[in-house]
């Protein structure tokens, strides 16, 4: 099924922020509070500063003796000083205060986001980039954060501090200082906005570039054997550095657009000041305003354009923070092409009976893989699967997994529709082994514990026992603490494949898969899993998806697929009898394994 594309504007972002973010500001609604009291008290000592420096340069001006110049200007000096520190007391506290909402928000939506891919279809897993994919996520978190800090205590109080100061500056002096406040705030402002808006693309340019020299950097180093294995070293290095030039030159574009609106807001603050100084001198030329009349307008200016100044980055850093979580805004609104009912119950195994239906099955609408299947699979069977290639036996397992749903038809487990259960709980049932076995860079015990993470060592160890998988742990130094590395690159095939088996017997399901499960084991250790597999099929409902014959011989059933169908269906005795597909797929494996029999015993030139 085709998946729509995203087409979240900045616009919808936006407002979506805000509305996924207040109520983390209403779950800690005591900290918000006592947050804004210490803003307003920052706010307050930060206005009363211009007026305690006037009367400090006014007193020392017209001071004629010596006790005016030892008490009064050092008691507004010493005045001077307790306020400074107590609005960058006020605010830090209110950073540290809201600190913890902050942190707590992004903790939150950030687990929300993990969730939420957890619950997409295998098709968008099948096709995402991971290099990107953790890029986005990572630039998005840190763009919430950067939007409950500054959005919320920041842009709102800046511009109610310059209403303050315009206000002051109106009824203290003339009103043409607050018109030209004003006027400078607006074109600041004005400017700000256009200028922001038109460098947006190129920080959207430059994230993209980002995340695809880090996708190609991350798809690399995870195949890195296959990079050795063609000596692609030269060819991967040069795809990494045409990303890598994409990057650069969107870096070169996001830096000059940056130095233009920088250079444009310098213009604007440094005119607005420079005339608001204009007027004050003139009022001190004419006997109208004093000496600290001019530093008090001068420490209003500085005072005014500081934050506005910040007010300026902070927009620019905004629609940054919302480029950058876009994305990850957007990946809350793929819906999961496999979803459960409204309140739908657990499954409930009983006996473990599987029954296929008249299942059809075809991807995205293109070529059909599985044309009105229909078998069941009584308790404690084992049922095998075999067939050619692309004949759709992996298909059956992802269906019977709800990695997909079927076009039509239906699957049932002891009666229950797979469709009307919970997804968890039908998982939860079923146990597999996949014939490309990926562990966690984690120890071989952490990656068998997997199967039950409340499972003791005994327990663990039991499984590894099970899976034959004791005697190769018992050779390692570190046994079953080693670290088995990146997708368990450390492990060969066939070791990886055993942990794989432990870990599905330690889940202890009543329902397994093996898909494959021995394909890259040796003919000795196959022996000894299948052996395993066979105490194990006593006691479960198993379906073996299986490449190699000779390991399913002793199924009570087989079922024998080709292009989408069961073309035969029996046990071994019953296949052979008949002379069909089976018996053909039997012949060639045993040719060919008597060619390599033979081929081993020829002696070394």
């Amino acid at each position: 099924m085709p998946r729509p594309k995203s087409t979240v504007s900045l616009d919808e972002v936006h407002w979506g922020a805000l509305k996924t973010l207040f109520p983390y500001l209403l779950e800690f609604r005591r900290a918000v509070v006592l947050a804004v009291l210490c803003l307003i008290g920052a706010k307050v000592a930060g206005v009363t500063l211009p007026f305690l420096l006037k009367h400090i340069v006014d007193d020392l001006d017209s001071a004629g003796g010596v006790v005016q110049v030892v008490a009064l200007p050092l008691g507004l000096l010493l005045a001077y000083g307790a306020v400074r520190f107590s609005s960058t007391l006020f605010g830090e506290l209110r950073d540290t205060i809201f600190g913890r909402v902050t942190e707590r928000a992004q903790r939150r939506i950030g687990l929300e986001v993990f969730q939420h891919l957890h619950k997409l279809d295998l098709d968008f897993h099948l096709n995402r980039r991971t290099g990107g994919l953790s890029r986005d996520i990572e630039r998005g978190n840190s763009g919430i954060g950067f939007l409950m800090r500054f959005m919320v205590f920041n842009i709102v109080p800046t511009l109610v501090e310059i209403a303050m100061v315009a206000g002051l500056l109106w009824w203290n002096y003339s009103g043409l200082f607050a018109l030209l406040v004003l006027a400078a705030v607006i074109i600041y402002i004005g400017f700000s906005v256009v200028a922001t808006e038109w460098r947006t693309r190129f920080v959207r340019e430059l994230n993209e570039a980002e995340s695809q020299a880090s996708s190609r950097a991350v798809d690399s180093l995870l195949n890195y054997e296959t990079v050795k294995y063609f000596a692609n070293e030269r060819h991967e290095s040069g795809h990494y550095d045409r990303e890598l030039a994409s990057w650069e030159k969107a870096r070169r574009k996001n830096r000059l657009s940056l130095f233009g609106l920088n250079s444009g807001q310098a213009l604007i603050i440094a005119s607005a000041m420079c005339a608001a100084m204009v007027l004050a001198a003139v009022g001190v030329t004419k006997g109208n305003m004093t000496i600290g009349d001019f530093v008090l307008v001068n420490a209003f200016m500085m005072q005014i354009f500081i934050p506005l100044n910040f007010l300026g980055f902070v927009y620019r850093e905004m629609k940054g923070a919302l480029a950058n979580i876009e994305k990850m805004f957007s990946l809350l609104t793929v819906k999961p092409a496999v979803e459960d009912l409204p309140q739908a119950p657990a499954l409930a195994v009983m006996d473990g009976r599987i029954e296929f239906d008249n299942v059809q099955f075809c991807y995205k609408g293109n070529r059909q893989i599985l044309q009105g299947i229909s078998f069941t699979v009584e308790p404690r069977q084992k049922v095998a699967i075999v067939g050619a290639s692309g004949a759709g036996k992996s298909t059956l397992f992802k269906l019977l997994f709800r990695f997909y749903d079927a076009n039509s038809g239906s699957i049932f487990i002891d009666g229950q529709d797979i469709r009307s259960v919970s997804q968890e709980s039908l998982r939860r049932a079923i146990g597999v082994v996949p014939q490309d076995a990926v562990l966690f860079n984690q120890s071989i015990r952490d990656n068998v514990r997997y199967g039950c993470v409340d499972a003791s060592d005994a327990e663990v160890d039991e499984a590894i026992r099970h899976a034959h998988l004791a005697d190769f742990v018992q050779q390692l130094p570190e046994g079953a603490d080693t670290l088995v590395g990146e997708r368990g690159l450390k492990l060969s095939g066939g070791e990886k494949q055993r942990v794989a088996i432990a870990r599905a017997l330690l889940k202890k399901p009543p329902i397994m898969i093996f898909d494959e499960a021995t394909s890259s084991l040796d003919s000795h250790s196959e022996q000894g899993i299948v052996a395993s597999l066979q105490d194990i099929a006593r006691e479960q409902t198993t379906l073996v998806i299986a490449h190699r014959l000779s390991t399913i011989v002793d199924a009570d059933c087989i079922l024998v697929m080709d292009q989408g169908g069961i073309v035969e269906q029996g046990a071994h005795r019953e296949l052979m009898q008949a002379g069909g597909h089976y018996a053909a797929l039997w012949r060639i494996q045993q040719q060919e394994h008597g060619a390599e029999a033979q081929a081993a015993e020829l002696p070394t030139p």
